[in-house]
């Protein structure tokens, strides 16, 4: 057996095969001694580091698993193909070892995808259904398989996954969103949105589907679902698109399921936001497709603390909250963060770094009436400061530690000091979630 690829998700084939007697090739392009496989090759993994995976022979073996991040286009994976090698993603590998009955539940989209598969494992958690929450996000289904069986199992689900997915039957599935990303890896829009589809593709009657009635993508992939169709949408008091068979829908404080005659109210801090309404939506429709209760679906919507870095609350102290939302890391994301807070929300914003090229204006744009002054850090402040500077007070601070010292004597009662950067984080720290730790413990040790 071959495993192509030596990130998280190839490292977690290569065990399950291993753990069920194959014996194992691991290619990866990077050199043998930054792979963390050493463990492996001390059980027998033939570790083979520094090869150009696109060109070099990669042989007939009985099984090849490509890990998400290798193209399924790459010339030497074509090759082999064609000479009968079954290609298979590790998506498609774990599901083999499932548990008979195992109910699976699957999330994709461009946006969103890890905030709704952790709501929807809360969800199911608060229903009784013993769920396991991973794929893309956090753990592999590859090494979950190696623990003790469980009841359900909510997968986060990306393109690239997707595409090594063939017979996968994904009970509950959700596409959130589609908008232009990897389009390095794919020719265009409608092949990005192909990939996407695949998730609905080996769903049989009595499964559900759940689109996106917003968004003109995803409900084009309603072809490829077989089972109950359901959409979500932020336009209130619309009849569904035609194909659907009811729609979660706004409603005062929340939503409603009007198919179902239940409404749920929305009120933690950690699904603020229009864009997080939609998310709460959409794993409240798979959630309640899989038998989880009004009670269990309110009491987990209630208590679902957020993830880390996405606009997560921190503290309230002397009156003003602080909020991590380190891992807006380009301009529409932040866009998105400063639409989450109501009108009349005063907003210190602390942003800057390793910048990605695209323009601030819009940002600017979007703070006019919102954010008193923006505190600028790392690379990209200088830039920063000429966009905002004729419109809104800018405090340079170079680093984050003085940002947050400086924001601690601006802000007052029923501000929100809100790191939202825009930009990457390498400038100055390792990736996204140093810079939101740092942030958490500078906020955290605030007297």
């Amino acid at each position: 057996m071959s495993v192509l690829g030596a990130g998280k998700s190839g490292l977690a084939a290569a065990e399950l095969l291993l753990s069920r007697g194959a014996r194992v090739t691991l290619r990866d392009e990077r050199p043998g001694d930054q792979l963390g496989a050493e463990a492996l090759a001390a059980r027998g993994v033939v570790v083979l580091g520094g090869q150009p995976l696109g060109e070099v022979d990669l042989g007939q073996p009985d099984l090849m698993v490509v890990s998400p991040g290798v193209p399924l286009r790459l010339p030497s994976i074509v090759r082999a193909r064609e000479r009968g090698v079954a290609i298979w993603g590790e998506i498609e590998l774990a599901s083999r070892f499932l548990p008979a009955g195992a109910l699976v539940l699957g999330v994709t989209g461009t946006n969103g995808k890890s905030t709704t598969t952790a709501l929807l494992g809360a969800l199911c958690e608060a229903g009784g259904l013993g769920p396991f929450v991973g794929g893309n996000l956090g753990t592999p289904l590859s090494r979950a398989v190696l623990e003790p069986p469980r009841r359900t199992y909510v997968l986060e689900l990306s393109s690239f996954q997707l595409e090594g997915m063939d017979t996968v039957r994904v009970h509950g599935a959700a596409v959130l969103n589609l908008t232009p990303d990897h389009l390095d890896r794919y020719d265009g829009m409608e092949d990005y949105a192909a990939a996407k589809a695949r998730i609905f593709r080996s769903q049989e009657p009595g499964d559900v589907a759940v689109v996106n009635a917003d968004d003109r993508w995803t409900l084009g992939m309603l072809d490829a679902a077989r089972g109950g169709r359901f959409g979500f949408t932020l336009r209130a008091g619309l009849a569904p698109p035609a194909g659907l068979s009811g729609t979660a829908e706004p409603v005062g404080g929340g939503f409603q399921l009007g198919f179902a005659g239940l409404r749920f109210r929305v009120a933690s801090r950690a699904l603020r936001g229009g864009h997080n309404l939609a998310n709460a939506m959409a794993a409240t429709l798979l959630a309640f497709h899989a038998g989880v209760g009004q009670e269990a679906l309110q009491s987990g919507l209630d208590g679902f603390p957020g993830l880390p870095h996405r606009l997560e609350s921190i503290r309230t102290l002397d009156g003003v909250e602080w909020v991590n939302d380190s891992k807006a890391t380009n301009v529409d994301a932040v866009l998105t963060a400063l639409a989450a807070f109501p009108p009349g929300q005063r907003l210190w914003l602390i942003a800057g770094g390793k910048g990605k090229g695209a323009p601030y204006r819009p940002l600017v744009e979007a703070s006019v009436g919102k954010v008193a002054g923006v505190l600028t850090v790392g690379q990209d402040a200088l830039l920063l400061d000429a966009e905002f500077s004729p419109v809104l007070p800018v405090h340079p601070c170079e680093t984050l530690d003085r940002a947050v010292a400086r924001a601690r004597t601006l802000a007052r009662p029923g501000d929100v000091v809100l790191l939202s950067p825009a930009c990457a984080s390498y400038d100055q720290f390792r990736n996204f979630e140093h810079r939101g730790d740092v942030f958490r413990g500078l906020v955290e040790s605030l007297s």
